[in-house]
């Protein structure tokens, strides 16, 4: 056995997965992405694994990705179902070995320097998604900077809602060292039941620093050619948005910040009415 599920899938995601907005022609492409990036996220985080066994199965998956294993390997059946499904729609390889060297350094690295060494394990541990779903519609990359934005920003907006739990049950944490020094915070005030004055400043600069993702994140869903990709992506710039400021007025320590049902939905509305505005003010309506 390679995997080693979580339980999560699709509906535990901040955002809609291969949803109805997509073309119907390329949501099984999606889901096969998906639960590749799933199985190998899965590993990574798992609490039972050792580090070693970690960047093994971590490394099995790569080698399947890339082709270096034969196809009937068991155990590998997402890493060669995703590999097959690059191979038809001629994507490369990069963007799935980009998310398993992230998460192989989800295996061994506790801790972040700075936001610039944050930034770097969301450009291969988020961004690669974004890259994904652009070339998959045929999107041009000069497209990824923005895409990359939103991507980053929302790993951060999980990571924000994630702190807690991922320090009590990996003793990981994505917030930056510098910050928590410079505020007088520790990563022990992560096991409280409400987040300190100075944990509370360094939770704010991060969603400072988030909010200058999602500055450059609107302007994606305006340059996509794919009509359908510019609704999912402006949605999920809303979904983003609702977040961001969920966490500037709550508190991740003490509750697990997410959106209601009826906040999702709101969220869906405004993106798909901004994405229409905007592409009528394009010439595109």
């Amino acid at each position: 056995m390679i995997e080693a599920p979580s339980g999560k899938g699709a509906a535990d995601e901040n955002f809609p997965v291969g949803s109805f907005l997509l073309p119907a022609r390329l949501r099984p492409h999606v889901a096969r992405f998906y639960e590749f990036a799933r199985a190998i996220d899965d590993i990574a985080d798992s609490p039972v694994l050792a580090t070693d066994e970690k960047i093994l199965r971590l490394e099995a998956m790569r080698q399947a990705l890339e082709g270096e294993l034969g196809a009937d390997v068991q155990g590998l059946e997402k890493a060669q179902a995703i590999r097959q499904s690059l191979r038809e729609t001629g994507i490369t390889t990069r963007h799935c070995a980009d998310l398993i060297s992230a998460f192989k350094q989800d295996a061994v690295k506790l801790r972040y320097d700075n936001w610039a060494d944050l930034m770097d394990y969301c450009n291969r541990s988020a961004a690669p998604v974004g890259r994904y779903l652009l070339d998959l519609h045929g999107e041009e990359s000069q497209h990824y900077p923005w895409s990359d934005a939103l991507c980053n920003a929302l790993q951060v907006i999980n990571h924000l809602q994630d702190c807690a739990d991922d320090y009590v049950l990996l003793d990981r944490v994505y917030l930056p060292g510098d910050w928590l020094a410079a505020e007088g915070a520790t990563v022990e005030d992560l096991s409280g039941t409400h987040a300190t004055p100075g944990l509370r400043r360094v939770i704010d600069r991060c969603i400072e620093g988030t909010r200058a993702l999602l500055a450059d994140a609107r302007r994606l869903p305006g340059a996509l050619s794919s009509r359908r990709l510019a609704y999912e992506s402006a949605v999920i710039v809303r979904i983003a948005e609702r977040l961001t400021d969920e966490l500037a007025s709550r508190d991740p320590i003490a509750e697990r910040v997410e959106l209601t049902k009826p906040q999702f939905l709101a969220c869906g509305i405004s993106g798909l009415w901004s994405a229409t505005v905007g592409a009528r003010r394009n010439g595109n309506g």
